[in-house]
């Protein structure tokens, strides 16, 4: 598939990705209108680089913050690797988790390879959470540690498009 999009506004449309969708019912049609082109363009292009791999999802920032949610957690664990994928999965289901991942271990300091992301209103409902969870999924004994955030850090999505130094004279 190829898209209707000269390189101009295909530069623009990436870095307008960047900075995240509109918040519109048709939030390619503005993206559209800011860079002259149609909104079927935009949704080509858009799937064009999706299936050439460019991004793989379209994904949203929450500022959990601005909400309400002051006590967030990642629950660390130490699973056996046999059971990782089987335990990952069955909590990613759970309801009040997040989000849920593998990451390999960095030995001898961190042993911990499993990790679910919690957002609450108060530290108390996320303790008595997890500590179900455990019980719940027969973890209560397995290694495991929540980490509350101390501070929020900026959140921003992916980056597509090269930074304005790294462009030809000339384009713009």
């Amino acid at each position: 598939m190829t898209s209707s999009l000269d390189d101009r506004q295909s530069l623009q449309l990436r870095r307008l990705l960047e900075t995240g969708l509109p918040l519109a019912p048709r939030p390619y049609q503005l993206l559209a209108a800011r860079i002259g082109a149609s909104e079927q363009a935009v949704i080509e292009q858009v799937r064009c680089w999706s299936e050439s791999g460019l991004f793989r999802r379209v994904g949203l920032v929450v500022k959990h913050r601005a909400l309400g949610f002051q006590a967030n957690a990642m629950l660390v664990m130490d699973i056996p690797d046999e059971q990782v994928d089987a335990v990952g999965r069955a909590l990613a289901q759970a309801p009040g988790i997040n989000l849920c991942y593998q990451r390999p271990r960095r030995l001898p300091q961190w042993t911990y390879n499993l990790f679910c992301m919690v957002h609450g209103r108060e530290r108390r409902q996320v303790c008595e959470l997890i500590e179900a969870l455990l019980a719940e999924h027969g973890l209560s004994e397995v290694p495991h540690q929540l980490l509350f955030s101390s501070r929020a850090f900026k959140q921003c999505g992916g980056r597509y498009a090269p930074p304005a130094a790294q462009e030809p004279a000339g384009n713009g």
